[in-house]
């Protein structure tokens, strides 16, 4: 099976004769450097139990990398036809171990895919990279780990610490939910086209029951009326939510700027709105 995957013609190769060039529209940005696309896969951990789900395949870099490092199960879900049709001799060349689901990823239901335990690896669209993210964490039960790409900048908020500047609302409800480390940087370079940001590989673990005690649409709900004015102390940019008196009620200061705050005191206060 290795070898009918390591015989296929070069990614290049592909893309020029399905016309593949990468559309700024569907927000693709095609990896093709095996050492990095299975450095990726191997991120991910054992593939060879369960469903190995990828978004957004492109000419399928990514998805060689996953069946080369053991995944015996891959879906990979895909809106382009053209990468849909490119795809096709390396269905052929998994012997079975490749499925293609023509879809758009925010409409689906990944939990539909495959048999648990499921784990989601994937080199993102950008535009909608933290739009899927915070979906599929509705679903904490439902996925093992999700090893994803998103722009280095994003990928610092997610994994940003309380103090820092990049710490702010995706901060709170990923490590909320999930436990996130950030694994490497990828240069722009290792891109076609190249993107204009260097990128980064974060992996995530849900976690079984959230960090602290709290309602995630209050929880939502406070972290964007409080980062929404980060310069602001919280008695002025939580003042709808209650204010002074939800602050001192919750034993925080009034004058803390929402920075200051650590996950579990922003559960505290969304369980006193």
């Amino acid at each position: 099976m290795t070898s009918a995957i390591e015989a296929l013609e070069p990614l290049r190769e592909t893309i020029r004769r399905y016309d593949l060039t990468a559309r700024k529209s569907l927000g693709q940005n095609f990896l093709l450097d095996l050492n990095l696309t299975r450095r990726i896969a191997r991120a991910a951990g054992d593939l060879s139990s369960g469903t190995t789900i990828e978004i957004g395949p492109g000419p399928g870099g990514l998805t060689r990398a996953l069946l080369l490092e053991g995944a015996t199960n891959v879906v990979a879900v895909e809106r382009d036809p053209r990468a849909v049709a490119a795809l096709s001799e390396l269905v052929e060349a998994s012997a079975g171990r490749l499925h293609i689901v023509e879809a758009d990823a925010l409409k689906l239901d990944p939990t539909s895919l495959g048999p648990a335990p499921r784990r989601i690896v994937a080199n993102l669209p950008y535009n909608i990279a933290t739009r899927l993210l915070l979906g599929w964490l509705e679903q904490p039960d439902a996925f093992d780990s999700l090893t994803l790409m998103f722009q280095k900048e994003v990928a610092e908020r997610l994994v940003a610490a309380p103090g820092t500047s990049q710490y702010g609302r995706p901060s709170i409800v990923v490590q909320w939910l999930a436990e996130a480390r950030l694994l490497f940087e990828v240069p722009a370079r290792a891109f076609t086209p190249p993107p204009k940001v260097t990128s980064a590989i974060v992996h995530l673990e849900p976690r079984a029951t959230p960090l602290f005690p709290a309602n995630r649409r209050q929880l939502e709900q406070l972290t964007q009326a409080a980062f929404g004015q980060r310069r602001k102390m919280l008695r002025s940019s939580l003042k709808k939510l209650g204010g002074e008196g939800l602050l001192r009620g919750a034993g925080i200061e009034p004058t803390a700027r929402p920075e200051e705050l650590s996950i579990e005191e922003f559960c505290r206060l969304a369980r006193a709105i």
